[in-house]
Order: C-alpha cells, then structure tokens, then sequence
C-alpha cells in the first residue's frame, strides 16, 4: 500500500498543478470578462475587444491563457479566429463564486451594521 501511496504522489501533484493553473486562469478580471462575453456565443478578437472596451494585445495575451488552459476554443474561419467556451460549466462554476462572494460580503454588512449599532 505505501509504495502505492508514493506513485499516486506524483500523480496528485501534477493534478494540484492543474487545478492550480485553471484557477489562475480564473484569477484575472479580464479573463472572466471574456469568458462571460463568451458565454453568449462565439466571438472573434475584433468582438472582444470592442465589448471590454481592451486593448486588442491585451485580450489576445488573455485568450492565450485560456486557450492554454483548455477553456476556451478556438475556431478560424477565413481571416477571423472564433473563440468559444470549452465547457459552460465554467460559467456555471463563475456563478457559484459569484453567489459565495454575495454571501459574504451579506455578512460583512451585518457585522459592519453591528458595529454601527
């Protein structure tokens, strides 16, 4: 069993990596930015762009991430490259957090309310 356990580690540890890189991908503003644009439809750089309102090396520099980290498609079609969501349950998993987030800072509120008082 233990000399199991050791090959199971190097295995668990490039798992944590992996987990580790999908969550940094999810760590940048403009990424989830892109991802959310994503999730209503494909769109190319030029789409991107305009919707975030970014820089087009910027959201091409984001892109690549994701691409890299397996969220995102991409898709050329003539002189445009469409990019489109991977899988919709990161956007699912996007919501999550974002309801976490809406508890705690509910909670925060009451704690800063009780002070107050």
């Amino acid at each position: 069993m233990m000399e199991e356990d050791r090959m199971d580690k190097p295995l668990q540890d490039e798992l944590a990596q992996f987990h580790a890189g999908i969550c940094q991908a999810l760590a940048d503003t403009t990424r989830i930015a892109i991802l959310y644009e994503l999730a209503e439809g494909r769109k190319n750089v030029s789409q991107l762009v305009e919707a975030l309102g970014s820089p087009q090396a910027t959201v091409s520099r984001h892109l690549k991430v994701l691409r890299e980290r397996g969220m995102v498609n991409s898709e050329r079609d003539g002189v445009n490259v469409y990019y489109s969501l991977a899988d919709q349950r990161v956007i699912e998993a996007l919501n999550l957090l974002r309801g976490v987030m809406a508890d705690i800072l509910g909670q925060r509120r009451r704690l800063a309310e009780a002070l107050r008082a």
